[in-house]
């Protein structure tokens, strides 16, 4: 079977071969810019370059991703029933309420993308963190596929291969559907809204989900959770009229940062009123605590022989940053094996990686946040060096250079893959890149389209 590798180089190749598809590059770039992979106000920095995946890296993937997704229902069916267990866990007590409110319908975990570092050369992986129905990068993944689709180097690997994308859009919106069906309060034609708070949020990648929800046939509004409004027996968006499903893609966190702006939506889910999917349980998965506590033997006491030793294969090694949990010390002393972030927070805030700090700013940063310091946990994680493949930088200029200017010379970058789970079923890889030791927007990092090669997919 041939490698990722094997494929990349042969993409390369082709790319060299055409004196570098400039033509085609500029046509990427040129789409990209006008196109709706927008974050922050910003476009998405990408590579022209996809990434290749065999056969064996998707079975391996989907495998993890369904593995990991098994596991996790589990340990939010036991925190919704047993209240001691919950103890395991630190909470505010705002979101175990939240966490406690009624859901109404059969998934546990509707939605979910859990990031991974895969060695592609043993196919062994391991776990960065798990993310609930915040989760984006299905749009730029998206955009990014379609601007190097009809580039001459993409056309002519595609005719030496059978080449597939990935499509994060339509079996959502399948999913979505079928999972209100099961809920006990449906009505016939309902309504649904996506929700955040916008200022945060992917709103482009909102607007074109809810295009597709109108599509086959449901009313669908993209709108702020402090625009709802709830009388006590109907929940109403902005525009007043009813709203019977929410995909909820605010985090949790934020909740609880405008919490008395977001009372509408959350006594409308206690008087079950609206069906909100993902319920705010997937919180329990998207705090990084939970690395910690799939370790515990209060856990591992309801898990199988098989999910355990999953446990101790994929999950990095993770504690508070506290003195009672953690030899600070050593983690002071041994830098380069580990890296430090907040339990709650989103979009790589406050991640650090020793490896990429002198040892006088790792001390700083270890007396800022160690014990509480900064108002709220931080834990410290096993560092994990990440796959690097070759690829193209992001193209910014190209529009303006000329073609002897234009640079083909592939550069090594670091791998972080997104896996999305659509109710359990793996539905594709969210690719990230970056140069440095952080793989995220603020530290370089770029996005790659997904390509599956020659594989059988479902």
């Amino acid at each position: 079977m041939a490698t990722n590798a094997d494929y990349t180089n042969e993409y390369l190749q082709i790319i060299d071969d055409l004196d570098g598809d400039i033509e085609g590059r500029r046509a990427a770039f040129s789409y990209m810019q006008d196109s709706t992979a927008i974050v922050h106000h910003q476009v998405v920095a990408c590579s022209f370059l996809p990434r290749l995946f065999n056969q064996r890296s998707y079975d391996t993937m989907k495998a993890t991703a369904e593995a990991a997704h098994r596991i996790l229902c589990k340990v939010i069916q036991r925190y919704l029933d047993d209240p001691a267990y919950r103890t395991v866990f630190s909470f505010d007590p705002r979101l175990e309420e939240l966490i406690l409110l009624p859901r109404g319908y059969d998934a546990l975990l509707p939605f979910a993308r859990v990031d991974t570092f895969l060695n592609e050369d043993d196919y062994t992986v391991k776990f960065c963190e798990f993310n609930g129905d915040g989760s984006s990068g299905m749009n730029e993944n998206r955009e990014i596929t379609n601007s190097i689709r009809p580039s001459e180097s993409f056309q002519a690997f595609a005719r030496q291969h059978k080449v597939a994308g990935c499509d994060l859009f339509e079996p959502w919106v399948r999913q979505f559907v079928a999972i209100y069906d099961t809920y006990r309060h449906k009505v016939e034609h309902p309504r649904f809204a996506i929700c955040d708070y916008l200022e945060n949020g992917v709103v482009d990648e909102f607007h074109i989900f809810a295009e597709l929800f109108r599509k086959l046939g449901y009313d669908c509004i993209v709108c702020d959770v402090r625009e709802l409004t709830f009388d006590g027996q109907c929940l109403a968006g902005p525009d007043g009229q009813e709203v019977n499903a929410i995909w909820r893609r605010c985090v949790t966190n934020d909740v609880i940062d405008h919490w008395s702006e977001s009372q509408a939506l959350i006594e409308a889910v206690r008087a079950e009123k609206v069906a909100l999917i993902g319920s705010f349980a997937g919180h329990i998965v998207h705090d990084k605590q939970i690395f910690e506590v799939l370790f515990k033997p209060e856990t591992q006491a309801f898990l199988t022989a098989e999910e355990i030793d999953f446990v101790e294969q994929t999950i990095p090694m993770t504690a508070f940053l506290n003195d009672a949990d953690v030899n600070i010390a050593q983690i002071r002393a041994n830098k380069d094996q580990w890296i430090i972030k907040p339990s709650d927070h989103y979009g790589a805030d406050d991640v650090y990686a020793g490896v990429a700090q002198s040892q006088e700013r790792w001390d700083e940063l270890i007396d800022e946040f160690a014990n509480g310091k900064a108002g709220c946990p931080f834990i410290a994680q096993r560092y994990i060096n990440p796959f690097k493949t070759l690829t193209l930088p992001p193209d910014a200029g190209i529009e303006n250079q000329p073609d002897g200017a234009v640079v083909t010379r592939p550069e090594w970058y670091n791998n972080l893959n997104g896996l999305y789970l659509y109710n359990g079923h793996f539905q594709g890889v969210f690719s990230r890149l970056g140069p440095l030791p952080t793989i995220s927007k603020d530290m370089k990092g770029i996005t790659a389209a997904t390509i599956w090669v020659d594989c059988e997919i479902d």
